[in-house]
């Protein structure tokens, strides 16, 4: 029989190891916040000074400068902008495909989908210099164009979608067929309001996975009219020659804030999709 003391201590060490290694993950997101309200001066100090009004007097100019000297709300626009219609594309691409892979039958189709889940093994910077190549011959780069169209298709989105049709009960497919259903009523008025749960996750992944994209954008894009958030950061960085460390955390915690309050939102949908991707159909 287990000692119920040994098993009380070694379920308290588990948890004041948990709550450490959350504390170290946590440090640089607080140096960050901590960093934006210094003085240019204070933040290479000699002595550490991590507490406001006792070790520093905080600032709000570092925030000033970022809305003033740098087209932040520029490239705000532009992030969250590109960010939704890659979203909204990638959900309907990718349901699209999850539907047919998933409720209809066609030959080769389990080939067809297992050679889409191949392209998942394939890096992203092994495809980047032919879809530049293309998008140069399409006259598509520094567009709004070259942004969106490549990123909204997705094969993990299709898989994700996927699983979950899978599990959705055939009875209620027939019940619609019955009542004069078509393929695209189906998955229109059958699948799709079932399938809330993982077309919210694979929403938030990829709205997500958006907002802090930087290097197909800084590949794309040329002009400072179609900079997203993370390029034109980068591209503050050697405005002045020099590296201004408050200005830059500030800008830097504007931009992280959204996807702080994303996953607030949307936790457990977080949580729902790495369920959902791994259970086999």
């Amino acid at each position: 029989m287990k000692n119920p003391l040994i098993v009380k201590g070694l379920q308290r060490l588990l948890w004041w190891g948990l709550v450490t290694v959350g504390l170290f993950m946590l440090f640089p997101f607080f140096w960050m916040a901590i960093t934006s309200v210094k003085e240019s001066g204070d933040v290479f100090a000699a002595k550490p000074n991590w507490i406001p009004w006792l070790q520093f007097r905080p600032t709000i100019k570092p925030y000033h400068v970022v809305w003033t000297e740098i087209s932040f709300a520029r490239y705000t626009l532009n992030s969250l902008a590109i960010a939704l219609a890659v979203t909204a594309g990638q959900v309907l691409t990718s349901s699209l495909a999850a539907f047919a892979f998933a409720r209809l039958r066609f030959p080769g189709r389990d080939q067809i989908f297992l050679s889409y889940l191949g392209t998942m093994m394939v890096p992203a910077t092994v495809t980047m210099i032919p879809v530049y190549i293309l998008l140069r011959e399409l006259h598509w780069i520094d567009t709004y164009k070259a942004l969106i169209l490549p990123a909204m298709f997705s094969a993990y989105g299709t898989f994700l979608l996927r699983q979950f049709f899978v599990s959705i009960p055939r009875e209620l497919e027939e019940a619609a067929r019955v009542d004069g259903c078509g393929y695209f009523g189906i998955y229109r008025q059958i699948i799709l309001p079932l399938s809330l749960p993982a077309l919210s996750t694979l929403a938030i992944f990829t709205f997500i996975g958006n907002w802090r994209s930087f290097m197909w954008p800084l590949i794309v894009t040329n002009s400072d009219e179609h900079y997203t958030l993370p390029v034109g950061l980068a591209a503050f960085r050697t405005l002045h020659g020099t590296i201004d460390w408050p200005v830059l955390m500030a800008g830097s915690m504007l931009m992280t804030i959204p996807m702080i309050l994303v996953f607030i939102l949307g936790q457990r949908y977080f949580i729902e999709g790495i369920r959902l991707g791994g259970v086999k159909g």
